[in-house]
């Protein structure tokens, strides 16, 4: 059952006090009060589903919302806070640490008898001390958890909290839930834009909410700026275009944070389209990452890894052309150096694939860690000195350019491992030939000397 406000509890929608301010930006003024105004997150808050249950119900639950900028994980917190009643604490992860939440603790622990709610704005800004602060807080039930986060909570929440918590994933707003937004805003007389009396074309709306990349937040405020200006003009009739918002709307730089799991998430879809032998998709992750002002170098450095690791033999120019596109980044320098990351790229994702020089050296690397140091067998082995050569060093050892073919057909691996085979070349591109050819050798071998 849902527990009542004792008298001295603070509404979480006051604890914004800016929120109903005419002065307040208009993303502020325009957060939703319930969930009936709440748009998006139908994965969350459809019939039957947690969320919808917990607000309903009133019941209290400690809960972490992870989502990207303008999804609606304040929104949320404030109205499940309102729902679940009892004392209503926030803090924001930036600006307060163990301090602050200790004068919290006291203040729950001196009004037991009424449950209170803690929110975190950006817990994942606490370290793992200011979290253990908390965690027997949570874990007792003295204080209910209400958190944010932009960051994986897997990566960014220690794991005895995470435990008693249950997280939830917001999604960025489709585009038609911030066109939805937009309309809104511009109706709402009281809260939005209403009063202005501005109309706007759809596909002025559409752009506006495609440029804002499922962040509410930023199709407002790009919406209020657009109305201010258009406000200021004298013609009439005032309508919103097109037009207006490409003036006005600076480039927006993608969401990326080089530390966070954007860094990775990018750079693994930029590595998986190229093995993937996907061009396209190759040369869109990279602008993608460029553009957000990833380091040009970090992305070269990488397509040098995958010339060797996922084409290898199957065509040896790779690892050329990447390391020529590194070289060439340095000479040329920004903003033209994006092009020969770009043809690099390009020529890694259409090259024929091959694995088998990364298996080889991780099948040779845990003989290497299983077996130990085995001794090289003689006939390899090094004979500068008399001393040495009476030893036996390098007795035995068959030059191969004497030798048909230049093979020999000698054995090279230490005793415990003769006959142990490491690379298997592919039947793709130029490795196939490399194939074909060692394999001969080894026919022609075996023909000349059956032994």
């Amino acid at each position: 059952m849902r527990t009542e406000k004792s008298p001295d509890s603070r509404d979480f929608q006051n604890l914004e006090s800016n929120t109903g301010s005419p002065f307040a930006p208009l993303a502020q003024r325009m957060r939703p009060n319930d969930l009936d105004e709440f748009v998006g997150q139908k994965h969350l808050l459809g019939e039957g589903k947690l969320l919808r249950h917990l607000a309903r119900s009133g019941e209290r639950a400690s809960i972490i919302f992870w989502g990207p900028p303008g999804s609606g994980k304040t929104s949320l917190c404030r109205i499940l806070a309102n729902r679940m009643g009892g004392r209503v604490e926030t803090i924001s992860a930036v600006l307060s640490g163990v301090k602050e939440l200790r004068k919290i603790v006291e203040g729950a622990e001196s009004n037991r008898d009424v449950p209170t709610l803690l929110f975190v704005d950006e817990i994942h800004r606490w370290n793992k001390a200011q979290q253990d602060a908390l965690l027997p807080y949570v874990e007792n039930g003295l204080l209910t958890l209400l958190g944010s986060t932009t960051e994986n909570p897997s990566f960014e929440i220690i794991p005895p909290l995470l435990s008693r918590t249950r997280v939830l994933v917001l999604r960025p707003l489709e585009t038609e839930e911030v066109i939805g937004i937009l309309r809104a805003a511009l109706a709402d007389r009281q809260r939005g834009l209403g009063e202005a009396g501005i109309e706007a074309d759809e596909e002025a709306l559409v752009f506006l909410a495609e440029f804002s990349s499922g962040d509410a937040r930023v199709a407002l405020n790009q919406l209020e700026l657009a109305v201010g200006v258009l406000s200021s003009m004298s013609e009439r009739p005032r309508r919103l275009n097109l037009e207006l918002l490409k003036e006005i709307s600076q480039k927006r730089i993608p969401s990326y944070d080089k530390d966070g799991e954007a860094h990775y998430d990018l750079i693994s879809a930029f590595i998986k389209s190229m093995r993937g032998s996907d061009p396209d998709a190759a040369v869109y992750w990279l602008a993608r990452m460029l553009e957000a002002g990833e380091d040009p170098r970090f992305l070269a450095r990488r397509m040098v890894i995958l010339a060797s690791e996922d084409v290898g033999n199957a065509d040896p120019r790779a690892l050329q052309v990447a390391v020529a596109a590194f070289q060439a980044f340095e000479f040329v320098g920004l903003p033209e150096g994006y092009l020969p990351l770009a043809h690099a790229a390009i020529y890694l994702a259409a090259a024929p694939k091959s694995n088998a020089v990364y298996t080889a050296y991780k099948d040779a690397e845990k003989e290497v860690k299983t077996k130990g140091s085995l001794p090289v067998p003689f006939h390899l082995r090094n004979a500068p000195t008399e001393l040495m050569k009476k030893m036996g060093y390098a007795k035995g050892y068959q030059y191969d350019h004497d030798y048909e073919n230049a093979y020999s057909g000698q054995v090279h691996l230490p005793a415990q491992l003769a006959g142990k085979v490491f690379y298997q070349p592919r039947s793709r591109g130029y490795e196939k030939k490399l194939g074909e050819w060692l394999a001969w050798l080894k026919r022609a071998h075996k023909a000349r000397d059956p032994q």
